[in-house]
């Protein structure tokens, strides 16, 4: 455990000796709090870190993983809402910090691997933890065939888009485009279309996380999509290959009574 309060004016107290290190967006606020912590505490280098503090909202929280995911050592993230929704993050307060973090609930989750090929012969492979979207360049509405483990399931799904959602995603993009909140820990993924025009009754479907989703967009050079693994965007894609990835799995903390799966069941009864 980290060392006793500090005795005297202006001592910090020490918790490098834990390895938790502090991180914080570019935001006013996030800076701000950084700065007010670190005038309580005294950090380990994030280079050295067992344990991150991410200040920010749910996007730094996004960011602060995939730099994991892009090469990066897997290591357990304590976020703190200093952004906008903070749906990833706990609540935040200046005191305890040690006791919040040693006392923390560890939630797992693993990333989507998205596949991409564009039409001009390029491939590009990325990570998503919330969703993989394909989203329509232009007026023209998105023509593209939906296939679950080699197996052609909607031979034309005229819409906006559709999408492959993780549980820990379910409650953000895919809950906007009315898809269903999955438990975190059901072994489930969510195929949801986005602002569906054919077949107009098709209000998309929930997938066992071993399947494998392939999206073939038919008439790729005159009706552009791109695809978009959480922040990360490919255009003018023609094919998109997703599957859930275990191997890469990553560590969230949460205090006890803000659990990330406690707050999803409770959001199915958000009015």
């Amino acid at each position: 455990m980290s060392a006793e309060l500090p005795q005297g004016p202006g001592a910090k107290r020490d918790l490098s000796g834990d390895g938790i290190a502090l991180v914080a967006s570019h935001g006013e606020a996030a800076q701000a709090a950084a700065a007010m912590l670190r005038r309580r505490y005294l950090f380990a280098e994030e280079r050295e870190a067992k344990i991150i503090v991410a200040l920010g909202g749910d996007g730094f929280m996004l960011h602060t993983l995939h730099q994991m995911l892009d090469g990066g050592e897997a290591r357990p993230v304590f976020g703190m809402n200093r952004g906008t929704v903070g749906f990833l993050m706990n609540e935040w307060r200046l005191d305890r910090l040690a006791e919040r973090v040693a006392g923390a609930k560890a939630v797992r989750i693993a990333p989507l691997t998205m596949r991409a090929e564009t039409v001009h012969g390029d491939e590009w492979t990325h990570a998503a933890i919330n969703e993989v979207s394909l989203l329509r360049e232009t007026r023209q509405a998105a023509k593209i065939e939906v296939m679950v483990n080699g197996r052609v399931a909607l031979p034309e799904l005229v819409a906006d888009g559709v999408l492959v959602a993780t549980p820990a995603g379910s409650t953000a993009y895919n809950y906007s485009a009315k898809g269903p909140i999955l438990p975190l820990s059901a072994p489930l993924l969510t195929l949801t279309p986005i602002a569906p025009f054919r077949p107009r009754r098709w209000t998309g479907a929930i997938l066992p996380d071993e399947a494998r989703v392939c999206f073939r967009v038919l008439e790729p050079a005159d009706r552009l999509v791109s695809a978009v693994a959480d922040q990360f965007e490919v255009r003018d894609v023609k094919q998109v290959e997703i599957s859930l990835d275990r191997s890469r799995s990553l560590t969230l903390l949460f205090d006890p009574e803000q659990a990330l799966d406690e707050r999803i069941a409770a959001e199915q009864f958000a009015a």
